[in-house]
C-alpha cells in the first residue's frame, strides 16, 4: 500500500478512523474477494484488505497503541514508515513522510493541530460507565456512547452512522475533524446479524460474516458524510481479531494467528463521496 505524505494531508483534510473491531482478516479478505462488501470494497487498493499484524490482541491496548501512532504493521519483513508518530529519539519508523506530534497522543497532537477530536465509541471499553471505560473517549474534546452503540444491539452501526452525521453537520465548516468511529457489531454477540441464527446456536464464523455484510450495507453514509466538506483521509482496519474454535480456543486476547491477523486499508474520500 502507498505511503502518502501525512504532511500535506493533516492540515488539508478531515480524518476518520474507522476500527471494525474483533474483525478477522481471513473474513474480511474472503467477503472482498466474492462481492460481498461493495461500499468497502470500492475503496481497498485493488479491491483487497492488506494483510497487517495487530500491536495487541484485545481492545483496550490495541487502541492505545494505535492512539501512540502505532497502526497495524505489515506482515511482511522490514521497517515500516508510520502515518503518525510522537516525536521519540531514535525511532526506526517515522520517515519523511511521518506525521510527527510533540504530544502524548496523536489526538492530543491533532486537537493541538486545530482539529476537533470526536469519539463514537461501540465495545465497552468506550462506554464511560467506569473508569476504565472513560480513559479511551476521555482524550477527545467530545465522546459519545449509548446503549444503543453496543455489542448488545442489532442496529448499533446504524444508530453510530446517524450519531456521526449529526457531529459532521453540527460542526462550522471551516473547523477541521478527526473522527474515530470503533465499531461493535463484528465483536460477540453477533449471531443476530444472520438471519435464521439463535441465541442458543451462538456465535460463530458465517455469523461474523453476516456481521460485516451488515457493517457494509450503511458504511456508505459514514463515508458520505466525512467528505462532505473537504477531501477526507480514512483509515479502516480491525484492532484484532477472535477465534471460533481454532485449535480450541474461542475470543481474543490470546497469541492466535486468528487473533494477531488484521485487515487494513487507507485511501481518500474525495469530497462528494456519494453513499
Amino acid at each position: 500500500m502507498s505511503q502518502p505524505d501525512m504532511n500535506r494531508i493533516v492540515g488539508s483534510h478531515d480524518l476518520l478512523l474507522v476500527t471494525l473491531d474483533t474483525l478477522r482478516h481471513d473474513v474480511a479478505r474472503e467477503l472482498a474477494a466474492e462481492g460481498a462488501i461493495p461500499n468497502l470494497a470500492r475503496h481497498l487498493p485493488g479491491g483487497r484488505w492488506e494483510e497487517r499484524h495487530s500491536p495487541a490482541s484485545f481492545t483496550y491496548a490495541a487502541h492505545q497503541a494505535f492512539f501512540a501512532g502505532f497502526l497495524p504493521t505489515p506482515v511482511a519483513p522490514g521497517r515500516h514508515p508510520r502515518l503518525f508518530a510522537a516525536r521519540f529519539e531514535g525511532s526506526e519508523t517515522t520517515a519523511e513522510g511521518t506525521w510527527v506530534f510533540d504530544a502524548p497522543d496523536l489526538v492530543t497532537g491533532l486537537a493541538e493541530a486545530g482539529y476537533h477530536t470526536v469519539c463514537i465509541g461501540g465495545v465497552g471499553f468506550f462506554n464511560k460507565r467506569g473508569a476504565l471505560g472513560s480513559v479511551l473517549p476521555g482524550l477527545f474534546a467530545e465522546s459519545h456512547w449509548e446503549p444503543e452503540f453496543g455489542v448488545a444491539s442489532p442496529t448499533s452501526f446504524e444508530a453510530q452512522v446517524a450519531r456521526a452525521e449529526e457531529v459532521v453537520a453540527s460542526l462550522p465548516a471551516e473547523r477541521r475533524l478527526f473522527l474515530f468511529v470503533n465499531v461493535s457489531a463484528l465483536h460477540q454477540p453477533n449471531w443476530f446479524h444472520l438471519p435464521g441464527a439463535t441465541a442458543e446456536a451462538g456465535d460463530s464464523r458465517t455469523t461474523h460474516a453476516a456481521a460485516l455484510r451488515y457493517v457494509d450495507r450503511h458504511i456508505g453514509r459514514l463515508f458520505a458524510a466525512m467528505s462532505g466538506r473537504r477531501p477526507c483521509f480514512a483509515i479502516v482496519c480491525s484492532d484484532h481479531g477472535t477465534a471460533y474454535g481454532e485449535d480450541g480456543h474461542t475470543g481474543h486476547r490470546i497469541g492466535h494467528e486468528v487473533v494477531w491477523t488484521v485487515p487494513y486499508a487507507h485511501f481518500i474520500l474525495d469530497t462528494c463521496e456519494t453513499p
